[in-house]
C-alpha cells in the first residue's frame, strides 16, 4: 500500500488513510506500547501486504470497477461501526470538507481502486506490491516539485534509489533493456495508482482541517463507493453467480473488513500512542508482506530481480522517509 505523511499504503491499498493521518500530532512524550500494541502495529503492514493478494483473487473474477465496489460496500459499513463505535458517528461537513471529500473520494477510492484491481488483473501480486513502493517517494518528490516543499540532497538521493529499484523489479533486472519490452499495461495501471495515491495524499493535506482521520476517510469512502457504482452500473449485467466463489467472498470481505477498517483503527491508535514518526517505519514492511504473500500463497514465482529490486526500493524509501 511510506510515511504518515505520504503513504499510502500503504502501501497499500488498500484503503485510503494516509493522508489524513498526516494531521495526528506525535504525542509528547510518547507513551509506552504494550505488547499487544506493537502486535497490532506489525500486524496493519501484514494485512495490507495481503490486500494484494486478496485483490489478485478478485480481479480475476469479476471486472476491476465491480471489484472495487464490492470491497467498499463492506469497507463504508465497517468504517461507519468503527467511527460510530470510535467518535460516536459522522460528523456534519461544511461545504469546502464536502468538496475535499469528494476529491478524496475520486482519488483515493474511486481512481486507486480501479488503478489496483486493473493492474492485478494483469500482474503477479507480488511484482505489484513491489512497484506500490514508489508511493511515498512519488508523492514527496511531487510536494516538492508543485508545492514548493524542500528536500534535502539526501531525500532526493532516496528517491533516486527508490525509482531504481522498482525500475530492477519491472525490468526483471534487465535495467539497460527497452522501456516499451518492461513496461506493459499492467504496470501502467499501477504507476496510474501510485500517482493517485500521490494526489489524495496531497489533497488531504490542503483541504481537511477540522476532521478526524477516521471521519475524512469515511466520508471519502462514501463518496468513492457512489462513484464506483456509476462506473460498475454497465458491468452488472455480464456477471453471472458462478463469478461470486467463496474464495472472490472471502477476499471482499478481507479487503472491505481487515484491509480497510480494521488496519486503519489499528494504525490510528498506534499513532496516538507511539507517533507518526516512529509509527511510519512500519510501513516499509507493506511491499515484503505482499511480495512473500504471493509467493506462498498464490506460488507465484520469486524472481532474483525482486529480491534485488524489493530490498533497493524499500532502502530508498527508509532514505526518503527518515532523512
Amino acid at each position: 500500500m511510506s510515511s504518515l505523511r505520504d503513504c499510502g499504503a500503504r502501501s497499500v491499498p488498500i484503503s485510503a488513510l494516509a493522508a489524513t493521518l498526516a494531521r495526528v500530532p506525535n504525542p509528547e512524550p510518547p507513551t509506552p506500547m504494550t505488547r499487544g500494541t506493537y502486535a497490532r502495529l506489525v500486524a496493519v503492514p501484514a494485512i495490507w501486504g495481503g490486500t494484494f493478494i486478496a485483490g489478485r483473487i478478485l480481479a480475476l473474477a469479476v471486472p476491476p470497477a465491480v471489484g472495487a465496489l464490492l470491497r467498499y460496500v463492506v469497507a463504508v459499513a465497517a468504517l461507519l461501526v468503527a467511527a460510530r463505535w470510535l467518535e460516536g458517528g459522522l460528523p456534519r461537513l461544511t461545504r469546502r470538507q464536502a468538496m475535499g471529500t469528494l476529491l478524496l473520494g475520486a482519488t483515493g477510492i474511486f481512481a486507486y481502486n480501479l488503478f489496483f484491481l486493473g493492474a492485478l488483473a494483469r500482474l503477479p501480486a507480488s511484482r505489484t506490491s513491489l512497484i506500490i513502493a514508489l508511493n511515498p517517494v512519488v508523492t514527496i518528490a511531487t510536494a516538492s516539485l508543485l508545492m514548493g516543499e524542500r528536500l534535502s540532497p539526501m531525500r532526493w538521493f532516496g528517491v533516486a534509489v527508490a525509482l531504481a529499484g522498482v525500475w530492477i523489479v519491472v525490468s526483471r533486472g534487465d535495467v539497460l533493456g527497452s522501456v516499451t519490452g518492461a513496461v506493459g499495461l499492467g504496470e501502467l495501471l499501477m504507476f496510474g495508482g501510485v500517482c493517485s495515491w500521490a494526489a489524495y495524499t496531497l489533497v488531504g493535506r490542503r483541504v481537511l482541517a477540522g476532521l478526524s482521520p477516521l471521519a475524512a476517510t469515511t466520508w471519502a469512502a462514501l463518496w468513492g463507493t457512489g462513484l464506483l457504482a456509476l462506473a460498475a452500473a454497465p458491468e452488472f449485467g455480464s456477471l453471472r453467480a458462478a463469478d461470486f466463489s467463496p474464495s472472490v467472498l472471502l477476499s471482499v470481505l478481507y479487503l472491505g473488513v481487515l484491509g480497510t477498517s480494521v488496519a486503519f483503527v489499528w494504525y490510528y491508535q498506534a499513532v496516538q500512542r507511539l507517533g507518526a514518526s516512529r509509527t511510519v517505519i512500519f510501513n516499509n514492511l507493506v511491499p515484503v508482506f505482499g511480495a512473500t504473500f504471493g509467493v506462498l500463497l498464490l506460488g507465484e514465482p520469486l524472481l532474483p530481480s525482486m529480491l534485488l529490486g524489493g530490498a533497493v526500493a524499500v532502502a530508498g524509501v527508509m532514505l526518503v522517509t527518515l532523512a
